[in-house]
């Protein structure tokens, strides 16, 4: 038996939609998997591999989760994983990994578990649905604890716009980011955020890019994670300035995103590089567009 799996890079967040909303975006990790061998053997390729090398292999390791939940025992197996999504920098390369793991099992187990499925046991293994989900289902979606399955938010391919991302060439730890925020937040900003997010759920659903723009502001987690990278804050205000729709923090950091008019990326991706290197922040500028699909299954 032999086929691929592939799964999009994912920006979480989107700014207040903090675990809850997630966007795919046009990067891709994919697995390939060889049944016809005597031998498991694991070969990381891709970009960023070097920054893999000594770690778990997230992929295998679903794989392994899942086959030991149904009590069943995984085929010997050559996996070839090629890792083009930037690793620990916000753009979910580990929430990939962890879904191609979960399809190729579903497949070479014949375990006929639906996409709801998949993404139930993605949620329960990331600890929150945002990247699992949009790496799964495409487009910008939302998770929602008690209800089975995905919301999805709209089709990007609708959406109008797409995204440049500042990509530093520093990495970030989640648990970093995390440990980073405040036990409690002052009211004022939790009703900003309740706000914002309103405004970015509905502005996606309708393609409304006033409500998007209006939504794509967070008191709840950036300004302490701005502490973390120093960057954060100038790019997103000459990314605004440059006529994106909204710039953001992707997912946990370092990556900062920012959606725009096509006709204005050209724009905001000068201001952007320019703001990193007026900040001293080594990294890359890069256009991404969303898209509206998830994994991909090959032969």
């Amino acid at each position: 038996m032999r086929f691929s799996v592939k799964a999009p890079a994912t920006s979480a967040n989107l700014g207040p939609g903090f675990d809850t909303i997630g966007l795919a975006l046009d990067i891709w990790n994919s697995v390939s998997l060889d049944t016809e061998t005597a031998a498991d053997r694991i070969t990381n390729t891709g970009t960023e591999a070097p920054l893999l090398h000594g770690r778990e292999n997230l992929t295998l390791s679903a794989m392994r989760m899942l086959a030991h939940d149904f009590r069943k025992q995984l085929p010997s197996v050559a996996i070839v994983a090629d890792t083009q999504i930037p690793v620990s920098r916000g753009l979910g390369s580990s929430a990939a990994a962890l879904v191609t793991g979960l399809v190729a099992t579903n497949l070479l187990l014949d375990l006929g578990l639906s996409d709801d499925d998949l993404f139930e046991r993605a949620w329960a293994i990331e600890g929150h649905g945002d990247n699992v989900g949009a790496a799964i289902y495409g487009g910008a979606i939302m998770s929602v604890p008690d209800v089975h399955g995905i919301t999805k938010l709209c089709s990007t391919a609708d959406l109008g716009l797409t995204s440049i991302l500042f990509i530093p060439d520093m990495t970030g730890a989640t648990h970093a980011a995390r440990a980073a925020l405040p036990a409690t937040i002052p009211h004022k900003d939790g009703t900003a955020n309740v706000a914002a997010v309103a405004a970015l759920t509905v502005g996606l659903v309708r393609h409304d890019h006033t409500l998007i723009s209006a939504g794509m502001h967070d008191r709840l987690h950036e300004p302490y994670r701005a502490a973390l990278f120093p960057h954060l804050t100038p790019l997103q205000e000459v990314a605004r300035t440059a006529g994106a729709v909204g710039a953001v923090l992707s997912g946990a950091g370092p990556t900062v995103l920012a959606l725009v008019h096509p006709d204005l990326a050209e724009n905001v991706s000068t201001a952007m590089d320019r703001a990193a290197r007026d900040v001293r922040a080594p990294g890359r500028v890069v256009q991404v567009d969303p898209v509206s699909v998830g994994y991909q299954v090959s032969e």
